[in-house]
């Protein structure tokens, strides 16, 4: 590993994209600043058109602190955003950041020793997410469970090594060279796709289970079925791309809203027509008792404000992905 002359740690461009993000931009970038890192810190926003005070805050960060860089995004989309950042970043060490996402204090020391240590082209670790409502709460709780949002490492944990993609992470910036960066073309699933493409060109994603960084999540049912409905159309669009990476884990979701539908659908005809159509309503019945017994177990913890919407967080998880998927 080599060393810069502020410490014994090489030096680390922290880069980001940002859209109406008024809410915790000033926090994320401030706690990144306050990292307890032996080496010199730089960091990069790119900023796209808010409806808020996104680009204030912004503004007011870079004039405050010197090694706080602002470019603009004029397209607001996430590709373009961190493309833009990564080009106007100086450093060889490149750690993706975001918005809504807050570092632990040792998190830059953690993931660029690893990233040096392993070799690898990306390291990263775990989402943590913590919500704030009652109904954010039951999001959290949905994003990090197996039933909720399934088996992926950096949603559930795992040990550490190779993965097929970890939470943001930190790059080697010959790697992202090699392979063209993010693909402007995905607006959302990027970070997979790229992690995918590392992959294929053989790199290697390394996960580090007991490096986590809170994420906060939607913290209303409208925001949190729109980005869930967003991210399984995006998520088709990748398999679409790269047939190899279809999963159990993601035909799931749209598997359970085809056969619910056609259940219910079978259920509505019975009434009416041949009784035996009823039997239909025993699927969307089997996973809504699914997900309430899953539900009790998972929320076993929370407070009961949060435990009441946790189910409705997990079929809105389950059904606006599927839906998204199914209609992309």
């Amino acid at each position: 590993m080599t060393t810069d002359r502020a410490g014994s740690m090489p030096p680390v461009s922290v880069f980001m994209t940002v859209r109406n993000e008024e809410r915790d931009l000033g926090e994320c970038v401030e706690r990144i600043l306050a990292q307890d890192y032996a080496g010199e810190i730089e960091v990069v926003v790119a900023v796209g058109p808010s409806h808020d005070r996104t680009r204030e805050i912004a503004d007011g960060l870079a004039a405050a602190h010197p090694t706080v860089t602002i470019v603009d995004n004029p397209t607001g989309l996430t590709p373009q955003g961190l493309n833009a950042a990564i080009a106007a970043a100086t450093h060889d060490y490149l750690v993706r950041a975001d918005g809504h996402a807050l570092f632990p204090p040792d998190y830059l020391t953690r993931i660029v020793t690893a990233l040096a240590d392993t070799g690898a082209a990306n390291v990263g670790g775990r989402m943590a997410p913590e919500g704030v409502s009652p109904f954010g709460r039951a999001v959290a709780r949905a994003m990090s469970s197996r039933f909720g949002i399934g088996g992926a490492a950096f949603h559930t944990g795992g040990v550490a090594g190779p993965q097929l993609t970890v939470y943001l992470g930190a790059f080697r910036r010959d790697a992202l060279a090699k392979i063209g960066g993010y693909d402007e073309h995905f607006v959302r699933a990027q970070d997979w796709e790229l992690n995918f493409r590392l992959r294929e060109s053989g790199e290697t994603v390394w996960f580090l289970p007991d490096v986590a960084v809170t994420y906060r999540p939607r913290e209303t049912w409208k925001a949190f079925a729109t980005q869930q409905y967003r991210t399984g159309g995006w998520r088709r669009r990748v398999i679409k791309r790269h047939p190899e990476t279809a999963s159990a884990r993601y035909l799931a979701p749209p598997a359970v809203v085809v056969a619910s539908s056609l259940g219910l659908a079978a259920g509505v005809i019975g009434a009416f027509t041949t009784p035996w159509l009823l039997l239909g309503l025993a699927v969307p019945a089997g996973y809504l008792a699914g997900v309430s017994a899953a539900a009790l177990w998972e929320g076993r913890d929370l407070d009961p404000q949060a435990r009441r919407r946790l189910p409705v967080a997990m079929v809105t998880l389950h059904g606006a992905w599927g839906l998204g998927f199914l209609l992309s």
